[in-house]
């Protein structure tokens, strides 16, 4: 049961297990066959308003992981499946943005484990 997150721009590799793109937009300059992405969960990402006003401005994270997280709880389907896919083997959650420690796949990696921690 792991949850990764990794830039999609980055080379696939087989420890990736299943490779899932949380962005609502494609990533710039990519073809689908060379970023080797299973699946295309934009319907997980955060609300083009979300998105907009959060512009990963370090200061906002607290409340953007908030915002988000109210927004998952209204997509408790697709939450629910990146839980039994993660339990089921490696799941990597394929991002796009180049703020590395402040983006919507680790806030989804961070609500996606407490949720499973709480069972």
């Amino acid at each position: 049961m792991t949850i990764r997150i990794k830039r999609a721009y980055e080379k696939p590799e087989k420890e990736d297990g299943i490779r899932i793109l949380v962005d609502r937009l494609w990533p710039r300059g990519i073809s689908k066959e060379k970023a080797g992405i299973d699946r295309w969960l934009k319907e997980i990402a955060p609300s083009h308003e979300l998105r907009r006003w959060y512009g990963h401005a370090r200061e906002k994270w607290p409340e953007f992981r908030s915002r988000y997280g109210a927004e998952l709880k209204q997509r408790p389907e697709l939450v629910d499946e990146l839980i039994r896919l993660s339990r089921k083997g490696t799941v990597t959650l394929l991002y796009s943005s180049k703020e590395q420690n402040f983006n919507n796949a680790v806030a989804l990696k961070l609500f996606l484990e407490s949720k499973m921690k709480r069972g």
